[in-house]
Parts: structure tokens; sequence; C-alpha cells
């Protein structure tokens, strides 16, 4: 059964919310659908596609890094692009930083991994053909064995 249909958004603390908004829109395209204030701090949804990030300003927090965290904890975002030569000219528009020693490719995809101004990872994924050909996996033989 595919109860999901996709992912909605994803709720993120950032340092400072107009540069992040900013950085969203030249980088990614994204737009504010919406914003506002709670606890005496600006928020945001901000939306490209069908994609949304929802953006709460909290610069007394100290970020902790995906290699600093010692506990759970996300990893890295991703979006995925259709166009290689527009997504490699925004890279050098914006001088963007990328992770990894430029692109890491994978079996059926190339991922790019750039930071945003707070420090979040972002994988940006191209997909051979715009195809993801990940099949269902046999859950019996893909658990780990206990000991």
């Amino acid at each position: 059964m595919n109860l999901i249909k996709q992912l909605d958004h994803l709720n993120m603390t950032v340092r400072d919310l107009a540069q992040t908004q900013e950085w969203y829109r030249r980088v990614f395209g994204f737009q504010t659908v919406e914003a506002g204030f709670q606890d005496g701090q600006p928020w945001a949804i901000i939306k490209a596609g069908e994609a949304m990030l929802c953006l709460y300003q909290r610069p007394d927090l100290r970020f902790v890094g995906r290699f600093e965290r010692p506990l759970h904890g996300v990893n890295h975002l991703a979006f995925r692009i259709t166009d290689r030569d527009a997504w490699l000219g925004i890279v050098a528009r914006e001088q963007l930083k990328l992770n990894y020693g430029d692109h890491t490719d994978y079996s059926h995809s190339t991922s790019w991994y750039v930071e945003d101004p707070t420090g979040y990872e972002i994988e940006v994924a191209l997909w051979e053909g715009d195809r993801v050909v990940f099949e269902p996996m046999d859950t019996e033989r893909s658990q780990p064995s206990g000991s």
C-alpha cells in the first residue's frame, strides 16, 4: 500500500531568516508563501514546485553539523533536479562550494552536495532519465542480522 504521496515539508531552525530565504530563492527558486512571528522570532514557509520548507529563525542556537552531532538527526535534505546545465550555471553564478570533490556518481544518479547559510547540507540529485529506479527490497533479506 502506498499511503504516502510525497514529503510535504521540512521544518528547520535557521540563524538568519532573511539571509536564508534569499539564498534558497537565488539557488533553488523558492518563494515565500507565508510568514509571521512566533515567540518574538520571524518564521516563513517557502515553496518551490511541490517542495516546502518551514523556516524558524533561532539565532541563539548553535548549529551542530552532520559529523559533530552525538545524537540522532537529519544528515541532509535532497532536492531532485532535471537540468544539469542549469544547476551547474547556478553553482558557478553563486560560487557554491561543492562538498566531497565536486559531484558523486551513483549507479543511477549524480549528486552534488552544498551547504545553506546556516550549515545544513543539501544534496542536489539528478536521476538518469528523471526516473527513480529503486525496486522494493525483500524485507526479510534486508534486515541486519542479530547477535
